[in-house]
């Protein structure tokens, strides 16, 4: 099996080391030229995962063609706004039995859509040749080899355990799952659900608060993905409480960075120059998160307040007033 990361970012360079510790034959595609001459000449990506040395193995290239030639499996590891374009400038370099991958964590803006959907509707890929890797992963503890684990989420069950062998390291350990919705929703909410957290942590909220947070996050997660036929079960799990404790608790998160930033009283351009570039995949994913509850009548008041605070003016303290006058009710999903 030949792999092919498209992405070098922190996430991506970290998979791309797992599969060439797994004994994947692995490539690294970087968007810019000297970022792959880098990585080819000192085995290191330190601009997203610096101090990290990489495997002799792991090779990147510049070259879309030369990456994507002769390759079984594409794990797509850019982020989720930007997949559509992209995907439509690879796909005539991809064969007709690919196996793709998601990393991406988020709902398409414009459609609504999941990655996986977007990988097949732009490739034409079947949906059984669509996965999603998803858990509470965070890149830097990854590539350090600190022991981990996650989901690869494929309709085809067969096909998600061919994948479960070319991930599998002693550090890096995959469960499968068939339900990509439930994976796949998890991961876009908890995203959001980092911000807020981030955002009570910047304001000097302690633990209740996070705690707080994190619970009734899993709820609108819950509520959101069985209206969208997912499976409580997948969120009761690796993809879903798993990654929502670790996003929202690990000061290597960024969204929940971002979110920490605009608690402490700085404004979204401030925020994002703090980032360093890196993508905080919330920000945008609030919005269509939202618009997705909104089209299925699912009541979402976490993510409506992240998305008032990240795009509607409203300050955090406001945010916090507004959650807590909500109208009391019995604790359900």
């Amino acid at each position: 099996m030949r792999a092919v990361v498209m992405g070098a970012g922190s996430w991506g360079t970290a998979i791309g080391k797992v599969l060439v510790d797994a004994g994947t034959d692995a490539t690294l595609w970087a968007r810019e030229a000297n970022l792959a001459e880098a990585i080819n000449a000192d085995h290191r990506n330190d601009r997203y995962l610096a101090g990290i040395t990489l495997p002799d193995a792991l090779t990147a290239t510049h070259s879309v063609g030369e990456a994507l030639s002769g390759a079984d499996v594409v794990v797509c590891a850019i982020p989720s706004q930007v997949l559509r374009p992209n995907l439509a400038d690879w796909v005539e370099h991809v064969g007709p039995e690919t196996t793709f991958v998601s990393l991406a964590k988020g709902v398409e803006t414009s459609t609504l859509m999941r990655m996986t959907e977007v990988i097949a509707e732009v490739t034409g890929a079947p949906s059984e040749h669509v996965a999603a890797l998803s858990g509470p992963n965070l890149a830097r503890e990854i590539a350090e080899g600190q022991p981990a684990a996650t989901v690869i989420a494929c309709s085809d069950e067969q096909r998600a355990r061919e994948l479960q062998s070319a991930f599998h390291t002693e550090y890096f350990r995959p469960y499968t799952n068939t339900d990509v919705v439930g994976c796949e929703i998890s991961g876009a909410v908890k995203n959001v659900i980092a911000l807020a957290c981030g955002m009570a942590s910047g304001v000097g909220f302690g633990q209740n608060t996070l705690a707080t947070i994190i619970t009734r996050g899993l709820a609108e997660t819950i509520r959101l993905g069985v209206a969208l036929g997912a499976q409580i079960e997948t969120m009761a799990g690796l993809a879903g409480i798993g990654d929502l404790v670790a996003t929202c608790s690990s000061p290597l998160s960024r969204n929940r960075t971002f979110g920490a930033r605009l608690g402490e009283g700085a404004s979204m351009e401030e925020a994002q120059e703090a980032a360093h570039g890196q993508v905080a995949e919330g920000v945008k994913s609030c919005t269509s998160v939202r618009a997705l509850a909104d089209k299925h009548d699912v009541e979402m008041p976490l993510t409506n307040a992240v998305h008032q605070v990240c795009h509607g003016g409203l300050s955090v303290a406001d945010a916090v007033s507004m959650l807590l006058g909500r109208a009391t009710k019995p604790e359900t999903f």
